[in-house]
């Protein structure tokens, strides 16, 4: 196993022993005392994924991550939650704020090497070169308000010349995505997370064939899908 992570909690006696064990699992593992430290170190180099202890002073785990989750460098990070709060209602609250896995202390080290291990194994998977940098992003949003701007009147009140059976929070996000609105934009207007916005982008992706959202926008725009 391989892989550089980056380590952020308070606990000192924690923090080396965590560090010591995953450096004996095969990962490279930076540490940072508290949410600040760790920022620093994620703008310096930018880990495979991200441990994070919750309860911190001053930034605590929520913000850290919110933090993350609003930097287009770092939106897609994978992180994971070590935290003495175990409670069901605040494991939802972790999956509901974007984290991608949550492990409540005491931990299984061994499970946290396993989760580790799956996080950094999907995210590589994912950048196959499917994943678009912040530079083709841009010109993709520059396109879609490109086609707004000069579509045919026509084409958004036309009857849908094809059915999809989008869910009406798919078609919501759909109908954002048409006004030429970003991921973190949307998840603002609906009152949602990011994360969730990306994964409700990437089932319309699946469900028009299309691969990027200059072309999901011109599926809907064509097919009078988007409002």
């Amino acid at each position: 196993m391989s892989g550089h992570l980056l380590l952020v909690d308070d606990e000192p006696g924690l923090r080396e022993a965590v560090q010591a064990y995953l450096e004996d699992s095969g990962f490279t593992v930076e540490v940072a005392s508290h949410a600040q430290e760790g920022w620093q170190k994620l703008e310096a180099h930018t880990p495979d994924l991200v441990i994070s202890d919750i309860m911190m002073p001053q930034v605590d785990g929520y913000a850290f991550l919110q933090q993350m989750r609003d930097d287009p460098r770092f939106s897609q990070l994978p992180v994971v939650f070590l935290t003495a709060r175990g409670m069901t209602k605040d494991r939802i609250q972790g999956y509901q704020a974007g984290v991608d896995a949550y492990l409540p202390k005491p931990f299984d080290p061994d499970e946290l090497v396993a989760i580790i291990t799956n996080l950094i194994d999907r995210r590589t998977a994912r950048s196959d070169g499917s994943a678009p940098d912040i530079a083709d992003l841009a010109s993709q949003m520059a396109e879609i308000k490109s086609m707004l701007t000069h579509r045919h009147p026509l084409v958004s009140t036309a009857t849908p010349a094809i059915k999809i059976d989008f869910t009406p929070r798919e078609q919501s996000v759909l109908n954002l995505v048409a006004e030429g609105l970003m991921n973190k934009e949307i998840a603002r207007r609906l009152e949602t997370s990011v994360r969730n916005v990306e994964k409700y982008v990437s089932r319309l992706f699946s469900k028009t064939g299309t691969n990027s959202r200059t072309e999901l926008v011109r599926f809907a725009l064509e097919n009078g899908l988007a409002e």
